[in-house]
């Protein structure tokens, strides 16, 4: 493996340990929430995670990653030793509340009698042994590598060090970030149908990176609230149920650039009435919206088949009865400002009036906004009396262009 190589492999490799961190960050998240538990998470502040209940002291965990399948946990481990250098040093400095508990999370596997092993919750845990070797460790190994953490853990007083390692407990054998997917998959199985399971689980991990780049990105480090992902996941299953289907975040607040829409027959059917430049940029936001939404539906398999023909047709239904009232209205003697005038009154009626949905449950305006947009791009509807014709005399006139 050449410079090149190694250097690549480190950089993915660090990475996904910050992935890991978040994701794990979930899973446990996930597992209070379901014990009914009240926390707050933080993410790199007093370590990679940090969990608080009220009136508790805090949980500090340290997460390992390896991309491979690692070596055992044994006592010179640089993972282990490297985490009990930050906590012993955590601890010096009094950055640390008492009665924490510190977690050391790793996907390699703790050696049978070795300290990490002695470490581990359950009925092998023995903090005095773990004491003993990690002494005699400190006290005769040459590692340069392990060098400060070694003088870091021989500045404690037996004392302290015997106190840190009762606090001490090592997660071994933890999933790595792949296999994280079937222990979050577990944690919310019941929470929607079996086969909105993974657009589902999508759109939760979605929320929770964002929330937690916000927490990453905030001087203050709001920590991120039980209450807020017990209301996200919620909020997510109300949008799976039978009446509704999902509106997603990152197409609602995407920004749009309507250079690119400005050949679109919507658009030109907007012009033919004369409507401004900010409206149409709110059609084109709302066609954007509705077009993207709508084929992720369809790709996640969210729709049934024809549901969404079904509702263009009652769209187009509504779309009619005004239009041609709109005929009756102005007759056959109409002039074109009258004509105009009418049609800039059918298409305030797009922009502002309650359209039936697609189920019940989606409420989002520029679904049905967005759909006319779609329609009219299609010539399906329209709002000059005469837009089929006023259409076709443009596209002949372009093809004579071109």
């Amino acid at each position: 493996m050449d410079a090149h190589d190694r250097g690549a492999h480190s950089a993915a490799s660090s990475a996904l340990g910050y992935l890991y961190q978040v994701r794990y960050a979930l899973l446990e998240a996930l597992r209070r929430l379901s014990r009914g538990q009240d926390f707050s998470v933080s993410i790199e502040t007093l370590d990679d995670v940090v969990f608080e209940e009220a009136g508790e002291a805090p949980e500090l965990l340290q997460t390992k990653h390896h991309l491979s399948k690692a070596a055992d946990l044994t006592d010179s481990s640089p993972d282990l030793w490297k985490t009990i250098r930050i906590w012993c040093e955590a601890n010096r400095a009094g950055n640390v509340p008492g009665g924490a508990l510190f977690f050391l999370v790793t996907t390699a596997h703790s050696a049978d009698g070795h300290a990490a092993h002695y470490l581990r919750p359950g009925t092998s845990r023995n903090p005095e042994s773990a004491m003993q070797r990690l002494n005699s460790i400190a006290e005769s190994s040459t590692s340069q590598t392990n060098a400060p953490a070694y003088q870091a853990y021989r500045s404690l007083n037996l004392e302290k060090r015997k106190k840190l390692l009762e606090s001490i407990f090592v997660v071994d054998a933890a999933p790595n970030i792949q296999d994280l997917d079937a222990e979050i998959n577990e944690m919310v199985y019941f929470a929607v149908e079996t086969r909105f399971l993974e657009p589902f689980l999508q759109r939760l991990e979605g929320w929770w990176y964002r929330r937690a780049i916000t927490h990453l990105l905030k001087t203050s480090a709001t920590p991120i609230l039980s209450e807020e992902l017990n209301a996200e996941t919620a909020s997510l299953r109300e949008q799976f149920k039978q009446e509704s289907l999902p509106i997603d975040d990152d197409i609602m607040s995407a920004s749009v650039d309507a250079s690119g829409y400005q050949d679109r027959l919507f658009v030109h059917q907007l012009r033919l009435i004369e409507i401004g430049n900010a409206r149409i940029f709110h059609a084109i936001r709302n066609f954007f919206r509705a077009f993207e939404q709508r084929s992720r539906w369809i790709r996640e398999d969210l729709v049934f088949v024809g549901e969404l023909e079904r509702y263009e047709e009652k769209l187009i239904e509504e779309w009619d009865i005004l239009f041609q009232q709109m005929r009756d209205e102005l007759g056959e003697s109409a002039i074109e400002d009258a004509k105009k005038e009418a049609a800039k009154t059918l298409y305030k009626w797009v922009e502002t009036a309650t359209h039936p949905q697609i189920r019940p449950g989606v409420t989002e305006p520029s679904i049905s906004r967005g759909t006319y947009q779609l329609l009219s791009d299609s010539q399906r509807v329209g709002w000059h009396l005469e837009f089929k014709d006023r259409l076709h005399e443009l596209l002949e006139t372009r093809g004579a262009v071109l």
